[in-house]
C-alpha cells in the first residue's frame, strides 16, 4: 500500500522509563505504545521517529516558490533542484534544545516536512518513488548563516551543526503532504506559510527519483524537502515550531551554548552583506518586488 493511501496513522518514538518505545497515536492525543501501555506523549522525551538510524540525510537548497522569490527573484530558482547532506549527528527530537554557540548572529529557521525512505531505492521513477516512503514527519533545517560565506556549497558548518535537524514528533503515513499546510511560528507568532501543493516547484516524489538515478536510499534515509519565505535569526529563549496540518506540531527552544574550545581554528563566524542577506531575508536588488508578488502570513511581523 502506497504510503499515501489508508487512514492516517502517527507513530512516535519516546523515552519511558529510561528505555526507548516506539508507539502509536490515538484518537485522545494518548500515545499507546507495542507493548500495550498508554501514556501521555506530552510528558515524555521524544527520540527522531527513525529506525533504523538513516545512513545519510539530504536537504534540497531551494524548492518552494515564495524562497525562490526572496533569495533569486525567481519563482523558480534552479532548473532542476540541487543538494546538500547534513551529518546524522545532527538529529534532534521533538522538545529539544537548539544551541547557539557564542559568536554566532544568525542562527535561522527553516520549517519544512521530511519524508523518510522505506525501502532500498535505486532508479525509480517519480511514480514508483511514492511506494519507496515509509512516512512524513515536520523537520527544522537548523542553520547558522554566519558561516555562509565559506561554506555556501556544501552547507557543511552552517546546516551541520549538533542538533540543527530536529524532526518529529512522529512519523505519518495516510496523508498526502502536497494537499497541506506549512506553518512555522517563533515565540507563538506565525513566521512562515505555504500551501504546499501550490508552492512546491518539485515534490518528494522528483526529488526521490532524482537523487536515486546515482545514489542508493537506505531505509531510514531521510529528505528534507525545503522551506518557503521568511526563514530568520533565533535567540536563546526563543521556542520555534513548525507545524505540517495533518502530519504534526514540531517544537524546539533555543538555549545559548560556550564558544568552541578551539576558538580561532579554521574560518570564523562572519557578518558580511551576503550573510545579512540570507540571514535577514532582504537586499535591496529584490526587497520591492518580493513584496509585490509576495503576501507575509496572516498575523505575522515580517
Amino acid at each position: 500500500m502506497s504510503v499515501l493511501q489508508g487512514p492516517r496513522v502517527e507513530r512516535r518514538r519516546v523515552i519511558v522509563n529510561n528505555s526507548a518505545n516506539w508507539g502509536t497515536m490515538l484518537d485522545d492525543n494518548m500515545l499507546r505504545l507495542d507493548d500495550g501501555r498508554v501514556v501521555d506523549p506530552s510528558i515524555l522525551q521524544h527520540l527522531p521517529p527513525l529506525e533504523p538510524m538513516p545512513s545519510k540525510i539530504i536537504a534540497v537548497h531551494l524548492s518552494y516558490s515564495s524562497r525562490g522569490i526572496e533569495s533569486r527573484n525567481n519563482p523558480k530558482p534552479t532548473e532542476t533542484p540541487t543538494y546538500f547532506t547534513k551529518p546524522i549527528t545532527a538529529l534532534n527530537g521533538h522538545g529539544g534544545e537548539l544551541v547557539k554557540p557564542d559568536g554566532v548572529t544568525y542562527l535561522n529557521y527553516e520549517g519544512e516536512f521530511a519524508v523518510i525512505i522505506g525501502k532500498v531505492t535505486r532508479n525509480v521513477t517519480p511514480e514508483e518513488a511514492w511506494d519507496c516512503i515509509a512516512g512524513f514527519a515536520p523537520v527544522l533545517d537548523m542553520g547558522a548563516q554566519d558561516f555562509r560565506d565559506t561554506d555556501q556549497g556544501s552547507m557543511l558548518r552552517v546546516k551541520g551543526m549538533d542538533g540543527f535537524c530536529p524532526i518529529g514528533p512522529g512519523i505519518v503515513t495516510g496523508v498526502d503532504p502536497r494537499r497541506e499546510t506549512l506553518r512555522t511560528y517563533k515565540n507563538g507568532l506565525l513566521v512562515q506559510e505555504a500551501n504546499i501543493g501550490d508552492e512546491m516547484v518539485w515534490g518528494p516524489d522528483y526529488m526521490i527519483a532524482d537523487i536515486a538515478r546515482y545514489i542508493t536510499l537506505l531505509p531510514g534515509d531521510v529528505i528534507l524537502t525545503g522551506t518557503p519565505a521568511h526563514s530568520r535569526s533565533l535567540d536563546p529563549g526563543d521556542v520555534i515550531e513548525v507545524e505540517i496540518t495533518n502530519i504534526g506540531r514540531l517544537r524546539n527552544h533555543v538555549v545559548a551554548g560556550p564558544r568552541p574550545r578551539a576558538d580561532g581554528i579554521g574560518h570564523p563566524p562572519m557578518d558580511t552583506p551576503e550573510v545579512r542577506r540570507v540571514a535577514l531575508g532582504f537586499d535591496e536588488r529584490v526587497r520591492e518586488d518580493f513584496k509585490a508578488n509576495y503576501r507575509a502570513p496572516r498575523g505575522s511581523n515580517v
